[in-house]
């Protein structure tokens, strides 16, 4: 195949070397990437449509799922489309600050998505413990406020990251053995003090995140104290699948983040190849599994879906 790279003197570039020790197997591992990645674009499309169209869908919780598919779509289009050039036609260059600007959109959404987590469970926490409520504690405008709010955090703890690297000086081997430009990767590649980078980037991982996951095991708290004082089973088991779907999407969330994270510094045993296909799911598994799961656990959703795929499918029939 022909190599289309610059070399990795050039100093205005690095090279992103794809998944180490599995370059012979690049198309085969492309196939399944780019399936789960279609996939995912149908679903969070579909989803969003469907939410768009459908006037009795304009209320704070599908709200939210838009802002969660607009999240999961760009995560994995700043992501998939270079390591597919990788692994296809084998363009592993990347300009520094086409890497830095990858890396700051890539975080930033990322941080995104985990206020719109946050939002969904603050959301389940009034729909069951204060539902007479809920129709004015959550409005769309307030839920518009709050996606604010969530974007205007992620760029402010964000940007500092590739700010600081751009004061860095990067060695004469700038390859980065990635499919993108993961934080400590670029950073490894340094030849300057990047003390303050390891710990800014430390400190925004379990500081932020780590107190979303607070909210979030607090509002599912206060939810599961609610729903035991009720007596009723059926209450119970409404109250079950209403936060079911969340639960799932956040369990598919942070884990793997924090995995990703913490492995590229502590995780010297762990084979490099390993990392970065289980950092590229990260993106990829959530963005796929994500509509599918508010779909088939979210009653009125699903009935919209079908009843927009059975109008389009006889339009198409006509």
């Amino acid at each position: 195949m022909a190599d289309f790279n610059l070399t990795p003197s050039d100093p205005s570039t690095f090279i992103l070397n794809g998944i180490p020790g599995l370059e012979a197997a690049h198309i085969w591992i492309s196939i399944p990437f780019s399936m789960f990645f279609a996939i995912g674009l149908l679903g969070n499309f579909m989803l969003l449509f469907v939410v768009v169209k459908e006037q009795t869908l304009h209320k704070p919780m599908y709200l939210l799922l838009c802002m969660l598919a607009l999240t999961d779509i760009a995560t994995s289009t700043s992501v998939v489309p270079k390591a597919l050039c990788i692994f296809w036609f084998n363009l592993k260059d990347i300009t520094v600050s086409g890497c830095l600007s990858q890396m700051f959109f890539l975080y930033a959404v990322s941080m995104m998505q985990s206020a719109v987590l946050v939002t969904m469970a603050f959301d389940r926490y009034v729909a069951i413990c204060n539902p007479l409520k809920y129709a004015t504690v959550l409005t769309n405008a307030r839920i518009a406020k709050l996606g604010l709010l969530g974007l205007i955090r992620a760029v402010l703890f964000i940007l500092p990251l590739p700010l600081l690297l751009t004061r860095q000086p990067f060695c004469a081997n700038r390859i980065i053995p990635h499919t993108y430009c993961e934080h400590m990767a670029v950073v490894k590649i340094s030849c300057g003090d990047v003390s303050v980078n390891r710990m800014y980037g430390l400190v925004i991982t379990f500081v932020v995140n780590g107190l979303d996951l607070t909210l979030i095991a607090l509002s599912y708290g206060l939810i599961i104290r609610a729903v035991l004082r009720i007596s009723s089973k059926k209450a119970h088991q409404k109250a079950a699948s209403t936060c079911t779907a969340h639960i799932c999407v956040m369990l598919m969330s942070y884990p793997p983040f924090f995995y990703s994270i913490l492995t590229h510094r502590f995780g010297q045993g762990i084979a490099p190849h390993i990392h970065i296909i289980l950092a590229n799911l990260y993106f990829l598994l959530p963005n796929m599994l994500n509509p599918i799961i508010y779909g088939v656990k979210t009653k009125e959703l699903r009935e919209k879906v079908v009843k927009c795929t059975s109008r389009m499918c006889s339009l198409g029939g006509h």
